[in-house]
């Protein structure tokens, strides 16, 4: 042979040898905490003003085909995945139960994904009857039935996939603080078990009986606000727990699964709705946490470099035209999909019927963000149940306040939008003592106060527990520990939702359940009062050098 040809043989083996040796490449693009949000809708967290809008699933389907047409599903592959709360917050997903959401992930063709606890907010049978419609599996490895202490039938714990001859495991949970936050009928017949637990019996399976070389974990479950912070609180230089035991009374987090659960490559997270632009990434284990935002507002897209040789990853690449990995869905910057724009317009315009009614006028900009424990909009829907039932103290978590309203004319959708789930408004009598004791239970430890209203509450978090109230006043009056109050809440946090498990005590004969929603109680203020100009004032504070007034002395912790 020919010393030149040789040569031409040796460059084309070495060429081939170094294209054997490139990365695979796989897509993961992943949604989380959709709440209904395949529509259209304006970005108003923005600007207030003059928000962009956002172009929903229209916008995602462009993008999600992009990623797909980069994929040869030899060197270079994808997968679509969502981690939980899909439909119940939008109009479109909650007056539909779901199905609309299911029928728009079928469209997209998602490949799998797992419930989360707001999924299960009109009950497992309206949530089975969504999943039903699924083209995809739909996957918990920590629920199970109470009858038979077996999976539901229409969830799996984990499913294997083959993508560039590499085994994929996806294995699923939801956050087992589902047990808390739901109402106790629409999740009695099944149990959230341990997400830690769940994850450490069936990585070794997936792993060691299934073979998989990748094992994703799609959970409902997030990162803490700040990563790095909550992880020094939590363990030391080389990982080890701080504290000897867990003292955390709620579910695990992704970012204490990361660490303490071995053989997890990838966990896709949300509940939090909080999003990062990079994943975090354990330091001990090496195993990478993402999340995205929150009501369809963005998709989130990270590559996972794969050696093809070991069939490990090597490392991760975030897309070129954005920093990071969440995209943020601008109609003006992605055409949309025309197809399935138009079938969600439809279905669209089916649920919100009458929703653009006007209701009444906002004075003000009734803003969300909270100042302490009060926000223009909190205090809006406190003073609204008050008013409802004609209570003496009114009360929510901070956490029921999901949206602003801008000033000017209020329709019933903007209403919708503060307040997208079904809570009802409940009454109950009790003592001042026990009143007491609802505001102590709030500002306990770590914990930071209630939505309020009918009361002038200051706190001191420089007192023991259950004693850091130190003024209380009701109706303008000094608070009386012995004297009956009504109170007014919802019925999620009477059923001991959100730390407040001592509402649970309040006999059934002192409670009243007027069947209002409170979308309605809100709807029937504005009648009656615009136009709403609703003021932060001196219902709460936090004084960590006050002292107790004298009816706070004469009472017994």
């Amino acid at each position: 042979m020919k010393l030149k040809n040789k040569i031409l043989l040796l460059l084309i083996a070495l060429s081939l040898s170094l294209l054997s040796a490139e990365n695979l490449k796989l897509d993961i693009v992943f949604s989380n905490d959709v709440h209904g949000g395949i529509d259209r809708t304006a970005a108003t967290f923005m600007n207030p003003q003059f928000p962009p809008m956002l172009g929903g699933g229209g916008v995602a389907a462009t993008l999600i085909k992009h990623v797909r047409s980069l994929g040869d599903g030899r060197n270079r592959d994808n997968l679509l995945l969502d981690a939980g709360d899909f439909f119940q917050g939008h109009p479109i997903g909650t007056v539909t139960l779901g199905k609309a959401i299911i029928e728009y992930m079928n469209d997209v063709r998602y490949d799998a994904m797992t419930p989360g606890n707001h999924d299960y907010d009109s009950g497992e049978e309206a949530l089975e009857e969504a999943l039903a419609l699924a083209n995809f599996p739909v996957i918990s490895a920590n629920i199970i039935d109470r009858a038979t202490g077996d999976f539901p039938h229409y969830l799996s714990p984990y499913i294997i996939l083959d993508k560039m001859g590499v085994k994929i495991a996806i294995i699923g949970f939801t956050t087992s603080d589902t047990k808390k936050m739901s109402f106790p009928d629409n999740i009695k017949g099944v149990d959230f078990l341990d997400e830690k637990e769940a994850l450490e019996k069936y990585v070794p399976i997936v792993r060691e009986q299934e073979g998989a070389d990748i094992v994703i974990v799609l959970g409902h479950a997030g990162l803490p606000y700040d990563p790095e912070e909550a992880y020094k609180s939590r363990y030391d230089n080389s990982g080890k727990p701080l504290a000897a035991t867990r003292y955390a009374s709620w579910g695990f987090d992704a970012q204490e699964l990361a660490h303490e659960v071995e053989g997890i490559d990838l966990i896709i997270g949300g509940h939090m709705h909080k999003g990062f632009a990079l994943p975090w990434i354990d330091p001990i284990t090496h195993t990478m946490v993402i999340q995205g935002y929150a009501y369809g507002s963005n998709l989130g897209w990270l590559t996972l470099l794969i050696d093809p040789e070991t069939k490990t990853l090597s490392g991760y690449e975030t897309p070129a035209i954005r920093e990071g990995l969440l995209i943020t869905l601008f109609e003006d910057e992605f055409v949309p999909d025309e197809a399935i724009t138009k079938k969600i317009a439809d279905q669209q315009a089916i649920a919100e019927k009458g929703m653009d009614e006007v209701v009444g006028t906002a004075g003000v900009y009734l803003s969300r963000i909270n100042v302490d424990a009060q926000s223009l909009m909190g205090n809006t829907i406190t003073d609204a149940m008050r008013a409802e039932v004609n209570a003496d103290f009114a009360f929510m978590n901070l956490g029921g306040v999901r949206s602003d309203i801008k000033s000017g004319p209020v329709t019933y959708r903007n209403i919708f939008d503060v307040m997208p789930f079904d809570n009802q408004i409940v009454s109950f009598t009790c003592t001042g003592e026990f009143l007491r004791r609802i505001i102590e239970t709030r500002v306990e430890g770590g914990r930071h106060g209630l939505v309020v209203s009918g009361v002038n509450v200051v706190y001191s978090k420089k007192r023991p527990n259950f004693d850091r109230v130190t003024t209380l006043r009701i109706g303008g009056e000094p608070w009386d520990p012995n004297k009956i109050y009504t109170c007014t809440t919802t019925d999620f946090l009477m059923q001991g939702n959100a730390g407040l498990t001592l509402l649970t005590q309040v006999p059934e004969e002192n409670i009243t359940y007027h069947m209002i929603n409170l979308r309605d109680g809100i709807v029937n203020y504005f009648r009656k009062n615009s136009p709403v100009k609703t003021k932060i004032d001196d219902r709460w504070k936090r004084d960590d050098n006050a002292q107790p007034t004298a009816e706070m002395l004469r009472a017994t912790p």
